[in-house]
């Protein structure tokens, strides 16, 4: 073969190198074109995040000019005339706190030891076992969101492998919250749409077929969405499948008081399970009950077998919540502790939440009445059998869709509403909006 001489090399080397370089030009060219098209920014690959299902609603309405708009798509409570309300008890709080000249020093790790306290005793009870023998771990966190998002951590670090179930259907941000914290989660038959009530053979059933060491997450009353809770005897069953087949319960109690209208009455689950010697996590809100919304005030408990394991769980939920936000806030904390501490203003509490309960319960009656007298052939029956906060009415995404484009009814897409947010004036026209609204398929 001929041998090219050294020259001949240098020049075919050259040219390829000149190549090379044309294209990584090109290439660079095309790279900083792209770049320039979406800003020059390093996160121009960033998606755009799907809007919230209940916080987008609130968005929605308030963009809308119709003067009948109604927005029962988030559960805050509002008045017969539709404002927010700062109860009674909240308001004579404050009053105190100003009057006490409290600072605004960091609180510890695990939040206001005076809240705290008052925390597991309107969980648990007075009389609680667990309490008297210091076999609660509590964290005062960021309401129920951020007690949740405690808790899963925990279990991810904690419980690694554990999976977590969800009732069907259930809080849209469960599955954000745990799925962010790395937990895999799962559903377990909770609704039954023929009966428009509990599926208990089905609850059952999956809770059975779960591996043991499962995490099954309970709403302790007002079940969020479908207003649907187990009865008495229902959580004895549901406590008989835990127990034997090695679960973990994780109660989430957003909305204690609202479901009977009785903080007592609505705290029965985790009390039940407690007094059985049941171990469970159980994420705390004041958000509701309180009115507390922007303080962000609520806890994360775990009710274990002995003292030893309490302080250890509780030194871990420290440091994860020291990763998280170091600290929780003091107002609403020390709005909570006066209000359950003292016992005329836990008095007046309990009258209040009876009150707003009672307002609730009216405008069930009301809306049940309407919906009767517009189409008496359906039978509107789960209207009144839900409780708390909120109604499932069955209405699918193309009928929430008409409410939404015809009667300015905001609401969530999976045909919630939130009771709390209807006056006794706007009955009758919900009604008609539902009514027609079913007529579109």
């Amino acid at each position: 073969p001929l041998r090219m001489s050294a020259l001949a090399t240098q020049q075919v080397t050259a040219r390829l190198v000149a190549r090379v370089a044309r294209r990584l030009a090109k290439s660079d060219r095309i790279a900083m074109s792209t770049r320039a098209a979406a800003g020059s920014s390093f996160l121009s690959g960033v998606e755009q995040a799907p809007a919230d299902p209940i916080l987008g609603v609130s968005v929605a309405f308030r963009e809308s000019t119709n003067p009948n708009k109604l927005n029962l798509g988030v559960g805050a409570y509002r008045t017969e005339d539709l404002k927010p309300y700062v109860l009674d008890v909240v308001r004579q709080a404050e009053k105190r706190m100003i009057e006490a000249d409290f600072d605004k020093e960091y609180l510890p790790m695990q939040g206001l030891a005076e809240f705290n306290e008052a925390t597991r005793k309107l969980l648990l009870g007075e009389g609680s076992a667990a309490i008297a023998e210091s076999r609660v771990a509590t964290v005062q966190s960021l309401s129920g969101t951020g007690s949740l998002r405690v808790g899963a951590a925990f279990i991810a670090k904690f419980m690694p492998g554990a999976v977590v179930y969800l009732p069907n259907p259930t809080w849209g941000n469960h599955k954000n919250i745990f799925a962010d914290a790395g937990v895999e989660w799962r559903e377990y038959r909770y609704y039954d749409k023929a009966t428009i009530g509990l599926d208990l053979d089905g609850m059952i059933a999956d809770l059975k077929a779960a591996p043991r060491g499962s995490v099954i997450c309970l709403h302790g009353c007002a079940h969020n969405p479908t207003g649907v809770d187990p009865t008495k005897e229902q959580w004895a069953a549901v406590a008989d499948a835990v127990e034997a087949n090695g679960l973990v319960p994780f109660f989430d109690v957003a909305y204690q008081g609202f479901a009977s209208g009785s903080l007592e009455e609505d705290a029965y689950a985790p009390r039940l399970f407690e007094r059985r010697g049941i171990e469970f996590f159980c994420a705390q809100s004041y958000s509701k009950n309180l009115g507390l919304y922007a303080e962000r005030i609520g806890a994360i408990n775990a009710v274990v077998n002995d003292e030893e394991t309490a302080a250890r769980t509780l030194s871990q939920m420290n440091r994860i919540a020291r990763a998280i936000y170091s600290n929780p806030p003091v107002h609403g904390a020390r709005i909570a502790a006066t209000v359950i501490n003292d016992p005329a203003l836990f008095a007046r509490w309990n009258e209040e939440m009876g009150e707003m309960a009672g307002r609730i319960k009216t405008v069930r009656a009301m809306l049940y009445d309407n919906l009767c007298k517009l189409n008496p052939d359906k039978d509107w029956s789960f209207v009144t059998r839900q409780i708390g906060m909120f109604s499932f009415t069955g209405l699918n995404p193309n009928q929430v869709k008409h409410m939404t484009e015809k009667h300015a009814i905001y609401m969530t897409g999976d045909g919630r509403i939130s009771l709390a947010g209807l006056s006794q004036a706007k009955c009758e026209y919900l009604a008609n909006a539902i009514v027609d609204s079913f007529t579109v398929e």
